[in-house]
């Protein structure tokens, strides 16, 4: 399935979930009720920090957002299944190794070019998502709020999402991290 798809189809059944209109998720997202639609529609690929809105504003993680809805989910994700996800300003790209499974724990792969910067900045979030970030090739720093984390290989960073946090890859080469995200109270 194409990632936009799948994007769309999840956003779509998170905000009905949730008893959302359009109107009433951009009010909660701050993004604009147009780009919404067309997020619903496959017809735009969103940015990452406009699915971090979207998905503090419906209470998820954003590695929800690219979780296969599967009428009967395979405990197993095998690297042929996971959805594959590229943000189009810094090209960082991140497969959703979780199995499909309901589940407050999920896995994310992450690679990160060199010389590019994602913040994130959710205006709402009625979860609490804890992550940890493990460093398996090159360097990033971390910033969340005033502190500032120089990240290399085998080091492991515990925060708690909120707003203020960005990513950058300051170097020549790219890096790669494993991300494992916890969602409480798990809603969805």
């Amino acid at each position: 399935m194409d990632i936009n798809q799948l994007i769309a189809r999840r956003v779509q059944a998170l905000r009905n979930a949730r008893g959302l209109s359009l109107a009433a998720l951009a009010e909660r997202s701050g993004v604009s009720r147009s780009n919404i639609s067309l997020i619903e529609r496959g017809e735009s690929s969103a940015t990452a920090t406009v699915l971090d809105k979207l998905a503090g504003a419906l209470g998820v993680a954003l590695a929800s957002l690219f979780a296969a809805d599967s009428a009967a989910p395979s405990r197993l994700s095998t690297p042929d299944t996971q959805p594959v996800w590229t943000d189009p300003p810094s090209g960082y790209t991140r497969r959703q190794l979780s199995p499909p499974v309901r589940s407050p724990l999920h896995m994310v792969e992450v690679v990160f070019p060199p010389g590019r910067r994602v913040a994130y900045d959710q205006t709402h979030n009625d979860a609490d998502i804890y992550q940890q970030l493990w460093m398996l090739e090159g360097r990033i720093e971390v910033t969340s709020g005033e502190q500032r984390w120089q990240l290399m290989p085998g080091d492991c960073l515990a925060l708690r999402e909120g707003p203020g946090i960005s990513y950058e890859n300051k170097h020549d080469q790219p890096a790669r991290y494993l991300v494992s995200l916890v969602t409480l109270p798990f809603l969805a």
